[in-house]
Formats: C-alpha cells, structure tokens, sequence
C-alpha cells in the first residue's frame, strides 16, 4: 500500500506508525514535511518550504487561515511533482492543525484522507478563561471562531478523522463528532520503564548530582509556561523545599512559548516567575535543564520521587503518557483530559491547578509516604500497559486504515 504522510513537523505524531509501515517491503511511505528530524529507515522524506506569516495585509484574527491557505498551496505544489514523478497514494494522513491538508484532494481526487484533529477552541470548560490570571479580552468570541476556521474547513472537506482523548474528540460539535475516531496514542512500553536500579547510586545529570537519600521531584513540559501550570508549579515550590531541605527538583523544557502569549513585561516566563518568587527559593537546589534528549528524560523519570503534570483543559502532552510508562508517582491537576488517563488515590494524586499550595501537598505526600508512591507507580505503570501498549495502538491504527481505505493492511 502507498501511504502519504503531511506534517509540518517530522516525524511528530506519525514516528511510531511510520516506522512500522516502513518496516514492510510491500509500503511505499513518503512524508511531506518542513522538519528536519532524523531519518526513519524506509520513509520518503520531501521537504516544503513553509510560507511566512503575512502579517501585513489581513486583520490579526485571520492571519492563522491566511498562513493555512499559503501552507496548503505550498503542499499542493510538492504533491503535484510526487504526482508527475508516479507517485498515487492509497491514503493521504496528516494533521489538519496548520491547513496542510486543505488542499489536498485537488491534486489527489478520490483518494483517502484521514486527518488528525487535535483540538477546536471554545469560550466554556476549555482553555480560554480557565485561568483568571489571565482574563479573556473582548473580542475573545470572535478570536475564537477565527482560530476554527481551518478547523472548519477541514471538517467540511474529504475524509475522517482521529484524534487521542475522549476530551479533544468532545471539543467539536456534535455533528463532526461522527467524523472523528478515538484513537489512543501508544508509548514504547519497553524504552519508557520502570528502573528502580537509578536509586541505588548517585544520579548525575550534568553537573547535578542527586544523592539516595535525597528526594527528586520533577516537572516536565515542552516549554515553561502557564499552559502547562509552570506559574502553578513554581509557586508549589517554596513551602514544599522548606518542609523537606532534602528536595531538589528538576524542571524540564525549554524556555519559549508553544501556547498562550509571552510575559506582558518581556522575557521569558522562567526569568517572571524567578522575579516574583525572589528570596523564597533556594536555588541551589532547583535545576532547569531544558528539553533533554529521549533518554536522558527516561533516566530523570525513573529516579523521579514525585513527578508534576498540570495543564489547561486542552491537548495531553506525550510526556504525561510517558511518565505512566515509567512508572513515576505523580501529581495531576484535576483537569481535562488529565483525568481520563489519572485516577485520584489509585494511579496519582490530582490537585487543583490553580491552586499551588494544593499541588505542594501533594508532593510532600509522594515523598514522605515511600508506600503509597510505590504504590501509585505501579498502579500507573499498570494502567499504561492497559491503554497505552504500542502494539495496541499499531494494531488499532492498521484497522482504522483499512476501514478508511476498505483494503487490509498487510
């Protein structure tokens, strides 16, 4: 079968299910995409070019669909050389974020389209207005239904759908809903253990070195900001590193913004939350250490006393799934879809995200109860072999092709 995969990014959300095409002589795979990560054995990379943001000519509200539109066209043009080269895929996949897809089926008429939809913005139980630090502007339902207009579009066209949580599946209206099939994304069980041999030695990492007897607790996030509760952890900090003088905490992301907007005051959200909580932290003791590499993150979450995951009721980041790979304690925030895949006193502790002091008790619960953060561990670890096995998911996907394409996949 010829598969034809679109993402901005490579090989993102794809990494998994391309490689175990491309392990198959009888898949042809080719990706098209601006990325520029390592190469999958087997895979067809064809770059595009992404189009800048004009930022010029239309009202700000609509210059998210104008960049999807010069995306689409930019995508159209790789995919009309792939098609006068011979190339004709059995099934187009890609995510319709960043209106890569939009176009599409004017260059392959009739072909299969499964599309990723990740999330469709709303003024009530979603991310705008959830934290009142942050207030909604006046113009916010406007914003919002300029924000869903490639969302829109993508519904409107050829094809299903698929998407991770029951959450993001429920943020659509009901009548694309029918379009759209969960689909839960599956973590290499095998890479992402438990080890508890970490805690037997000093754990280096860099220059920190975290003793046995000392206590890890760890945040992770693709960047440090509110989105991801990073003003939330950071304010957990103080009464939680003066209760145990043994606390040290590793904090990992980069310091950009994937969601929401920069400081009002410039710079980063590490150097605000830094000014704001000046003199109460012992910051020899707290380490940020930016986005690691796959295995070094493994290792700091094995040796984790007490792992943090808060988000905004919006998209899971793959991270939360990997820490319940590995077995870690953890501490939720009560949110949406944080609670689909946690279980308050039976797979982790859940805290109120806007609520920091609520979010330190249950970390100095984790560390000063060895029982129950064992015992949240491997309650998560089991819960990960449940819904998250690779293999599930890999099998799970196959199907939902050939239902799409009404042939097997071999």
């Amino acid at each position: 079968m010829r598969f034809l995969f679109v993402h901005q990014s490579f090989p993102a959300q794809y990494a998994h299910m391309v490689a175990h095409l491309a392990r198959k002589p009888e898949h042809d795979v080719v990706f098209i995409t601006a990325g520029k990560g390592p190469d999958i054995p087997g895979v067809r990379r064809v770059l595009y070019r992404p189009p800048e943001v004009n930022r010029e000519g239309p009202h700000p509200f609509v210059r998210e669909l104008d960049h999807a539109i010069n995306r689409a066209e930019a995508i159209a043009v790789v995919a009309r050389s792939l098609k006068s080269l011979g190339f004709q895929p059995d099934i187009i996949i890609g995510h319709h974020g960043w209106g890569e897809l939009l176009n599409i089926d004017s260059v392959f008429p009739g072909v299969p389209v499964l599309g990723y939809f990740e999330f469709y913005y709303g003024l009530e139980g979603r991310d705008v207005g959830f934290d009142p630090e942050f207030p909604m502007p006046k113009e916010a339902g406007l914003l919002i239904r300029c924000k869903n207009a490639v969302n829109l579009q993508a519904l409107a066209g050829p094809g299903v759908g698929q998407t991770p949580t029951r959450f993001q599946r429920g943020t659509y209206p009901s009548w694309a809903q029918e379009k759209i099939t969960l689909l839960d994304e599956g973590v290499d069980l095998q890479k992402y253990r438990p080890n508890p041999s970490v805690r037997q030695k000093p754990f280096q990492l860099g220059k920190i070195t975290i003793a046995p007897y000392e206590k890890l607790v760890t945040y992770a996030a693709r960047n440090l900001e509110p989105y991801r509760g990073f003003h939330s952890m950071m304010r957990a900090l103080p009464a939680l590193m003066k209760a145990r003088p043994d606390c040290q905490v590793i904090l990992m992301g980069r310091e950009d913004v994937s969601y929401g907007l920069p400081p009002a005051d410039g710079g980063t959200w590490r150097q605000t939350m830094l000014k704001e909580l000046e003199g109460k932290l012992d910051l020899s003791r707290i380490h940020f250490v930016g986005w690691l590499e796959r295995d070094e993150m493994i290792r700091v979450l094995q040796r984790s006393d007490a792992h943090v995951y808060l988000t905004y009721p919006f998209v899971l980041s793959w991270s939360l799934r990997e820490a319940m790979a590995v077995g870690c304690p953890l501490v939720g925030s009560d949110t949406a879809p944080v609670s689909e895949y946690l279980t308050h006193e039976e797979t982790a502790l859940m805290a109120p995200f806007l609520q920091p002091d609520a979010i330190g008790d249950a970390i100095l619960r984790l560390l000063e109860s060895r029982t129950l953060a064992e015992t949240l561990g491997h309650n998560v670890r089991q819960r990960a072999e449940k819904l998250l096995d690779m293999q599930q998911y890999l099998a799970q996907y196959e199907a939902l092709i050939s239902r799409v394409t009404g042939r097997e996949v071999i």
